[in-house]
């Protein structure tokens, strides 16, 4: 007992920020897994530790009851407090067996280094281990010329402020609890009303499903409709962050290619009908084309013969520059075959993480049951706050504020290139969204070009990073919305550095 006391004394710090009391317990829990106290052990009394360790004997009480009540030891009245047994009953565990490819008989060989803030290859699922190698987030979300972020500097943050005020002083126990199916209901009434106007959507605020944004609502769309092994129609290239939501879900993807009208499906495509179909009809992401008005009907009478579900992903439609933003598909369908997913995230801030679904009429119900069944909302407070915002029209005025702000930035971009490189590199895609591709020469490596830029503080995208098969097109997803004025010109300063000396091999410009 002499040998405990020393080993407990030279380990606790009564200095340390952390009471004695955790200390003592981890401690001791640590000697009994580690052996150091084995099976059977008695334990010094309590006013022995106590005044062995110079504490109160009520903390070393504490102890053992906390000890007493996970397993670790077994108290007797009149006898004292002893080790248990915990040890694993190796009957039942039984041997380790050997993996696939290891030798029984041969030594084990020392694991190689797991590389930093990554899991082992031996612990992860094969579809784990592969959304990790793909995975397409960056560390930084912000800066010029991340794409797709919007300016959250620009957001009427008092205006808000003063919306959630107002429902935290009279705030019922109904916005304080999960939400129920589907969301606040005054949200999803006000969403409607909106989608009508702005994008030609048809529907009611039963359809609506209120969720954490578009990877939410496609991974909810791929668990009711979908099942194991089920294909998908992808555009290729394609947003990562969604392709990754599927092939997580076990769903093959079959890479669509897409033209200047939008995905282009061939003869031995559509020999094959998917389960369904992932497209960006209004803005197609990352190139930008619009789906003509023809290949919208082929789709959706293609998706009523051979009951394949579209989901639309209508991300940033409302930032069009030159003209009116487009109408949706889902206004197109007569035959209840578009999901439409969309999100406020690029529209107010990406960290609201407030989405939305219109779903056919018939699914509604469903659909409900499965996003409390398994996610159970919540936000109910921030979904109240947001009703609010667009019934007292702030989100129509902060939209049609922030196109002008975001026409005004893009085409400072697009001056900039001209200046650096004339005509040599095009710019693609930039009538609408918060990004536009900036071409490359076909015999550059725009991941190289983007690693570089990264290293010398310029954020970027390589095209590369949204095929699924072979690349097509060299470029570099480049945006505007949330760079300053003047912030444009230093910052593409040194992202064309970087391009002259990794594209065209010449100096430094």
């Amino acid at each position: 007992m002499v040998i405990l006391s020393d080993w407990l004394a030279a380990q606790i710090d009564k200095t340390d920020a952390e009471p004695v009391y955790r200390q003592l317990l981890s401690l001791m829990q640590q000697a009994i897994l580690s052996g150091r106290l084995a099976p059977g052990a008695k334990l010094p009394s309590s006013r022995t530790l106590a005044g062995d360790l110079g504490i109160a004997r009520n903390t070393v009480l504490h102890v053992y009851d906390q000890l007493s009540a996970e397993g670790y030891v077994l108290s007797t009245t009149g006898s004292g407090t002893y080790v248990a047994d915990t040890r694993p009953d190796t009957a039942a565990v039984g041997p380790r067996a050997p993996r696939a490819t290891e030798d029984a008989d041969a030594p084990a060989a020392p694991a190689a280094p797991a590389a930093p803030s990554s899991c082992p290859r031996g612990d992860m699922s094969v579809r784990g281990q592969r959304l990790i190698d793909e995975a397409g987030v960056s560390a930084r979300q912000w800066g010029a010329f991340m794409p797709g972020v919007p300016d959250v500097a620009e957001f009427p943050a008092r205006t808000w402020s003063r919306l959630q005020s107002r429902l935290w002083k009279s705030a019922s126990h109904d916005l304080l609890t999960y939400a129920p199916g589907g969301g606040y209901r005054p949200l999803r009434r006000a969403l409607s009303d909106y989608l009508r106007v702005a994008r030609s959507v048809r529907c009611s605020p039963d359809q609506i499903i209120i969720t954490t944004g578009i990877h939410q609502s496609i991974d909810l769309t791929v668990r009711l409709l979908a099942d194991h092994g089920d294909r998908a129609w992808v555009e290729e290239p394609c947003y990562w962050g969604a392709r990754s939501v599927l092939q997580a879900s076990g769903i093959k993807l079959a890479p669509i290619p897409v033209d200047a009208e939008g995905l282009n499906p061939r003869d031995p495509d559509l020999r094959h009908p998917p389960r369904m179909a992932l497209v960006t009809p209004s803005h197609q992401y990352p190139l930008g084309m619009v789906m003509s008005l023809a290949r919208r009907r082929t789709l959706l009478e293609y998706a009523r013969q051979h009951k394949v579900w579209i989901i639309e992903d209508d991300y940033d439609s409302e930032f069009r520059y030159g003209s009116r933003p487009l109408a949706s598909l889902q206004g197109l369908d007569e035959s209840d075959r578009v999901i439409y997913v969309g999100s406020l995230g690029k529209l107010l801030f990406p960290g609201l993480r407030i989405g939305y679904m219109v779903v056919p009429e018939r699914l509604a119900a469903t659909f409900r049951t499965a996003v409390a069944e398994l996610y159970r909302e919540g936000q109910l407070m921030q979904q109240a706050v947001l009703a609010e915002f667009i019934m007292d029209g702030y989100l129509t005025s902060h939209v049609r504020r922030m196109r002008t702000l975001y026409g005004e930035r893009r085409q400072l971009l697009i001056d900039a290139v001209t200046r650096h490189f004339g005509d040599a590199l095009p710019v693609m895609g930039d009538e609408a969204g918060l990004h536009f591709v900036l071409g490359l020469p076909e015999s550059s490596d725009d991941r190289e070009i983007a690693a570089a830029a990264y290293d010398a503080g310029v954020i970027v995208r390589p095209l590369a990073s949204y095929y699924l098969g072979k690349q097509q097109r060299k470029g570099l997803l480049t945006g505007y919305a949330c760079v300053p004025h003047e912030n444009i010109d230093p910052a593409f300063a040194t992202l064309a550095r970087v391009i002259e000396r990794h594209a065209f091999g010449k100096r430094a410009a």
